[in-house]
């Protein structure tokens, strides 16, 4: 056997290892076609473009199926295998937020018909892969703008607050579990996502404004709270300020004390900038295991951090340095679950149960969850929230 026929039968072997990873059991059905009418392309499809430039590691699967579902929407007349690619890119562990910012990206560069058509298409994929695309719009504050998801519907009302360096979408996997039973809301606090660059935040108190102020422009007078992580110590804040408003109160690994720490991460951003955030924060706030498979909360919580300004999550932080919540517990009366990560860095358990101090409150250890419960376990998260508090 020559070194020319090795070499074809290895990129032979390489391109049916890298297509099977990319389209699964539809590989056999797609060379089977394309074979029946040209065995020439059918092997170059396995040879030249899996073998030869799809398997390269410059560039993860997701990657290269956000590149292809961008090219062929901008070429447009190629609606049936961006079709195809579009349910790859959901196979591959791609989200409907990534898909539709390409949607997005595709209109500044290509134009809208070609934007538009990408948008029906992928609406049409996501629909019949099951996968439902959450979308909040921006909604308008006493003193700034931010972006609010907003369920609707007559069901009792249920806000969520995310967590410092974050924004709503952290809550875009438990959400459709909860919609069912609730009208799930959920904004951009001040200084992260949609909010980014409003005036700068003051304290804890400062915050919790900011849920009365969404609550009164949506005419609502009382709602369950749940607030994650710097979302959890607002709600203790609210439920202290406005004990009214709050009818239930879940408090996710969160603190209601302040350490040193604080203040340190805050002076390391101004020092460093942002880019220096992202290891630090990803490792307190993810497992070993979920940052190895980078899936999307991982690839969201990256981008949130790198795209941060210094300004607000420094302002965050030191907030969270002032908090003085410690004496004053005792004076929320609303029902409370406290619920914590079993493997979370920065709120453990331990830390967590002090909450429990008081009456009708619960505490539930999630089990190999880290900081970001939200993020890598929401099935299970979801289930807490809903369970009745006695």
């Amino acid at each position: 056997m020559s070194a020319r026929t090795m070499s074809h039968a290895q990129t032979g072997l390489i391109g049916d290892h890298a297509m099977k990873r990319l389209a699964g059991q539809a590989q056999e059905t797609i060379l089977a076609s394309v074979g029946a009418r040209s065995p020439v392309l059918a092997d170059s499809l396995v040879n030249h473009a899996f073998g030869r430039i799809i398997a390269q590691t410059t560039l993860g699967y997701e990657e290269r199926e956000l590149e292809t579902i961008a090219m062929l929407g901008a070429m447009g007349g190629c609606e049936n295998q961006l079709r195809t690619h579009l349910g790859f890119a959901l196979d591959c562990g791609l989200v409907p937020e990534e898909i539709m910012a390409s949607v997005e990206h595709v209109s500044v560069y290509a134009g809208y018909p070609r934007a538009l058509t990408m948008l029906r298409i992928a609406g049409e994929v996501m629909q019949d892969k099951g996968e439902e695309l959450l979308v909040a719009k921006r909604f308008p504050l006493r003193d700034h703008d931010t972006c609010l998801f907003d369920s609707g519907g007559d069901k009792p009302p249920l806000m969520l607050l995310h967590a410092l360096g974050l924004d709503w979408r952290m809550w875009s996997r438990v959400i459709p579990l909860l919609t069912p039973h609730f009208r799930v809301i959920a904004y951009d606090l001040r200084g992260f996502g949609g909010a980014a660059f409003a005036p700068g935040i003051r304290d804890l108190a400062h915050y919790a404004q900011d849920v009365t102020d969404v609550m009164e422009r949506l005419a609502l007078s009382q709602a369950q709270i749940a607030g994650l992580s710097l979302g959890g110590s607002i709600a203790l804040e609210l439920a202290l300020q406005q004990p009214g408003r709050v009818q239930e109160l879940t408090v996710i690994a969160a603190t209601a004390w302040s350490f040193p720490v604080f203040e340190e991460r805050a002076q390391f951003a101004e020092a460093e900038g942002m880019e220096a955030q992202i290891i630090p924060s990803l490792t307190r706030w993810f497992r070993a295991s979920d940052l190895a498979t980078n899936g999307w909360p991982v690839r969201y919580a990256r981008n949130c951090v790198r795209w941060a300004s210094v300004a607000d999550w420094s302002g965050a932080w030191r907030t969270l340095a002032g908090i003085s919540l410690d004496g004053r517990l005792d004076g929320i009366t609303a029902p409370m679950r406290i619920i914590a990560g079993e493997c979370d860095q920065s709120t453990p358990p331990e830390l967590m149960k002090r909450l429990t101090e008081g009456t009708r409150r619960s505490f539930e250890v999630i089990g190999d969850a880290p900081h970001m419960i939200a993020l890598t376990h929401p099935k299970e998260l979801a289930t807490e929230i809903l369970k009745p508090l006695s």
